[in-house]
This record gives structure tokens, C-alpha cells and sequence, in this order.
């Protein structure tokens, strides 16, 4: 089985979520919009699949745009199962 590794954005709200999947699709960034991972404790429903190669300016964006997140994640699918690993920011 080949392992997979995603960066996951989970948010303290909705409108958050909606916010930053705006900001997100307007840079072009490569991004899905999934349910939160039931391993991550969150107000909100909604959280953000991203590429991991692109933390470092996902990272960013948020940060220029004020962007209010649960916190950043990386979801590691190995062997059947799945991992998450809280990301510093």
C-alpha cells in the first residue's frame, strides 16, 4: 500500500472555514474542502485538505489575512490507517 501524507487546517468556525477556502482557491493553491477528522477536537465541521509541499506559504496566507484556525495538522494514511500529527506553526 503506498503511504499518503496531506496538511489538514481545522477551524473554530463555518465561517472561517468558508473564509479561508476563498483565500486559498484565490492563490491558486490546491485545496479540499473535507469534513474534520473525528481525531481533531473542533468547533467547526469543516476543515481544509492541503498539500503539505505547500505549508510554508499556506502558513503564510494565513497569517497576512488574519485567518482564525483550530490549528494546522498533517494526516498520514499508512497501512490502513490514519495518523495526525499536530504542525507547529
Amino acid at each position: 500500500m503506498i503511504d499518503e501524507s496531506f496538511g489538514v487546517i481545522a477551524f473554530n468556525s463555518t465561517s472561517h472555514a468558508i473564509k479561508g477556502e476563498k483565500i486559498f482557491k484565490n492563490q491558486n493553491l490546491k485545496i479540499k474542502t473535507i469534513p474534520t477528522p473525528q481525531e481533531i477536537t473542533a468547533n467547526c465541521g469543516l476543515s481544509i485538505l492541503f498539500d503539505l509541499g505547500d505549508k510554508e506559504t499556506i502558513y503564510s496566507i494565513i497569517k497576512d489575512n488574519n485567518l482564525e484556525i483550530k490549528g494546522m495538522y498533517k494526516l498520514i494514511r499508512k497501512d490502513k490507517k490514519k495518523y495526525i500529527e499536530e504542525i507547529s506553526m
